[in-house]
């Protein structure tokens, strides 16, 4: 599989984890120093544990859960070690016993890890999310 394809693969496999609830999955496709930036958040979050912390208490305390996640447009820029996946995401989830459905767009940036003994090639781990509102004025997926 040539690089393309990993970053493809490893963005599919994230997106997938995240429609699932599936925590561990999810956040092991970050690299530890990962950050994210959400337009729905006040600041920036500088770590996969910071992350894991408001995903904990999203779900404890206001009954987080996804309910699907869907992604479209995708488009791979390979920078060397660096690749730039850049998508539209559809997403259902639950709060508060409430339904809601969000249009985004995200930029989530991959950065090939060191090989170990047992692998050909290094894996693909996400390094820096960002999530922006879809333009109003553009129409449903």
């Amino acid at each position: 599989m040539n690089a393309h394809d990993e970053v493809l693969s490893a963005a599919a496999q994230l997106v997938s984890a995240f429609a699932r609830n599936d925590r561990e999955a999810y956040f092991g496709a970050f690299s530890a120093d990962a950050s994210f930036v959400f337009y729905t958040l006040p600041e920036p979050l500088l770590s996969r544990d910071a992350y894991q912390v408001l995903w904990d208490s999203w779900r404890q305390e206001q009954g987080f859960e996804v309910l699907s996640c869907t992604s479209s447009n995708a488009f791979v820029s390979l920078q060397g070690d660096v690749a730039i996946f850049v998508h539209d995401v559809a997403t259902e989830l639950r709060m508060q016993g409430e339904q809601y459905f969000s249009q985004e767009r995200e930029t989530i940036v991959f950065k090939r890890q060191e090989p170990r003994a047992q692998e050909q090639k290094g894996l693909w781990l996400a390094c820096h999310e960002h999530l922006s509102a879809m333009p109003e004025r553009l129409p449903s997926p």
